[in-house]
């Protein structure tokens, strides 16, 4: 009497799962992608060799056609101050990131120290600002 499997081993590859994984990782590498966005404001920044890491409260940009934004949203000359200052408004001591491109002049970057030192005077707070810089290479 001959014996018989059951269990025959089929030739066909059923690939429905792994389309099924394929897609899940598209749709994953698509959602993460969107969430990481880089600063938008294009900048090159001077190099150094220090690195001091702050808490940062607001982001100042000067751009190298010496346009001012605080946190993205572009502001004049005459508003940086108040800007800064509804920003910082509930902070004791806030710390303001200034990051400038490298070939803008140095006054412009003494307008926004001027700024939050005029409201540190006003409101008797002690709010910083710091200088971004990218690492020397």
């Amino acid at each position: 009497m001959a014996i018989k499997t059951r269990n025959k081993i089929g030739v066909s590859f059923n690939s429905s799962s792994m389309s099924d994984l394929v897609f899940l990782l598209l749709i994953f590498f698509m959602l993460t992608s969107t969430l990481v966005a880089p600063n938008a404001i294009k900048l090159l920044l001077p190099s150094s060799s220090s690195k001091t890491m702050a808490k940062q409260t607001v982001t100042v940009y000067i751009n190298d056609l010496f346009q001012y934004y605080v946190d993205e949203t572009p502001v004049t000359d005459e508003d940086l101050g108040s800007v800064i200052a509804s920003r910082i408004a509930n902070e004791a001591d806030a710390t303001i990131v200034l990051r400038s491109d490298k070939s803008v002049p140095v006054q412009y970057v003494v307008n926004v120290i001027d700024a939050v030192n005029d409201i540190n005077n006003a409101s008797q707070q002690n709010h910083k600002v710091i200088l971004a810089t990218s690492p020397k290479k």
